[in-house]
């Protein structure tokens, strides 16, 4: 794929909308220090990214890396024949396109826009370039990686030892964490390809946890409205995950009495 500012890009990678919030939500770019940092932005190009736009194809060269600031990625293996399974998700704690930084120029897998947000865009030349000097930045994406396959690994674990729901509702609070509100548009066939699952199933689901009050959902958008019992009805694969985040350092810990990872907002 052709870096966004490609003309062919621009009506799929928006200009980012002026009041979106700080580019430094993004957790490995605020973990930079400052000088770091102010070196690095001129590289930087804010966009929004669309549902579904590919960022990377399977096979095919990774031009850029994004850090994503409110919108969430997915990454997903293919088999010929048969549906997509989403193997990883992207938010505000890391960036895209990670083979690059352990020295592949592809990946076996795609990533895509799975919720719609604004991201920072990096070619993948700069990244390398910034990456000789071995800054800060190359001991967070080192910190990174080691979450990225505690996730991989929880996400094997999940999809065998859990039942939908407890994975649906895993799913929904991460998003809810990543995209930092607690509505956003999500249909019944993208999460049901997210979970490899039938839409009738997601529709069945879906509907259980909006019964007992823990999501409202409607034409294609949902809203957690009782996060505390939604991270009850969620499997543990969602506080393993979290809790690596947060040794590493790249999630701050929750504040006294929280449940979840990330209060919307923050």
């Amino acid at each position: 794929m052709t870096p966004p500012d490609h003309p062919r890009e621009e009506a799929r990678h928006a200009p980012r909308r002026r009041d979106t919030e700080d580019p430094r939500r993004n957790l490995i770019l605020r973990a930079l220090p400052d000088e770091e940092y102010e070196r690095l932005r001129p590289a930087l190009r804010p966009v929004t990214l669309q549902v579904r736009d590919q960022l990377y194809r399977r096979d095919g060269d990774i031009d850029a890396v994004y850090f994503p600031v409110d919108g969430v990625l997915s990454v997903v293996a293919s088999v010929d024949g048969e549906p997509a399974v989403e193997v990883a998700t992207v938010g505000y704690e890391g960036v895209s396109g990670l083979p690059v930084f352990l020295g592949a120029a592809t990946s076996p897998h795609d990533c895509f826009c799975q919720v719609a947000g604004d991201a920072l865009c990096l070619p993948t030349a700069d990244l390398r370039r910034f990456l000789s000097d071995d800054g800060a930045l190359h001991d967070l994406l080192h910190r990174y990686t080691q979450t990225m396959v505690v996730q991989l690994s929880q996400n094997v674990a999940c999809n065998r030892l859990h039942s939908t729901e407890e994975r649906c509702a895993r799913w929904l609070l991460q998003t809810r964490d990543r995209v930092g509100a607690n509505e956003f548009q999500l249909t019944q066939d993208f999460l049901g390809q997210m979970l490899g699952v039938r839409r009738g199933t997601v529709s069945l689901v879906a509907g259980l946890l909006q019964q007992a009050g823990l999501i409202r959902y409607s034409r294609g958008r949902i809203t957690v409205v009782d996060p505390e019992h939604l991270h009850e009805a969620a499997c543990e694969c969602y506080d393993v995950v979290q809790a690596e985040n947060r040794r590493v350092g790249l999630v701050p810990e929750p504040p006294d009495g929280a449940t979840t990872g990330h209060s919307p907002g923050d």
